[in-house]
């Protein structure tokens, strides 16, 4: 009996050890996939509506670089340097904390952070933008599953 509980509990260990590093690897790129009802601005250019998937950069020197991809994968749109940044709470759910900068001109993406997290990824600008950043009205969204928020962000 000692040694079938033996048996059970190596294998339990074993099976542990085998499937931490794959949850590890899903959450060391932080893949977010959101989905935008309205354009929104990004250092440099500004997404269409659509859905989008921010994954951090596989570098193995900064863990500041997000890179902006189509939902698939399959196409790059844009790779943004970042700081990082730290929120009070983390949110089981993708956050996104946007600027309004008028109705003329698309919500501002200021910040992006990975579920469960405390310390997030925020958005590098000019420094005239971060400027006109710093003075207007900013708003954290946390994405909902399959679900639009009142801002208008899924996140899956």
């Amino acid at each position: 009996m000692n040694t079938r509980n033996a048996f059970i509990t190596l294998g339990l260990v074993l099976a542990s050890v085998i499937a931490m590093p794959a949850a590890r690897a899903n959450d060391y790129d932080q893949a977010s996939k959101l989905t935008f009802s309205q354009s929104v601005q990004i250092p440099g250019q500004t997404l269409p509506a659509g859905t989008y998937l921010f994954v951090l950069a596989d570098t193995t020197n900064s863990r500041d670089i997000v890179e902006i991809f189509n939902s698939d994968r399959t196409k790059l749109y844009a790779t943004v340097f970042t700081v990082g940044t730290t929120r009070v709470q983390p949110t089981d759910n993708t956050a996104i904390t946007f600027a309004e900068r008028g109705q003329t001109q698309p919500e501002t993406i200021v910040s992006w952070f990975y579920p469960g997290d405390d310390s997030g990824h925020q958005f590098l600008y000019s420094k005239m933008q971060e400027q006109e950043l710093a003075q207007v009205k900013q708003y954290t969204v946390v994405a909902t599953a399959q679900h639009k928020s009142s801002s208008g962000v899924n996140g899956y």
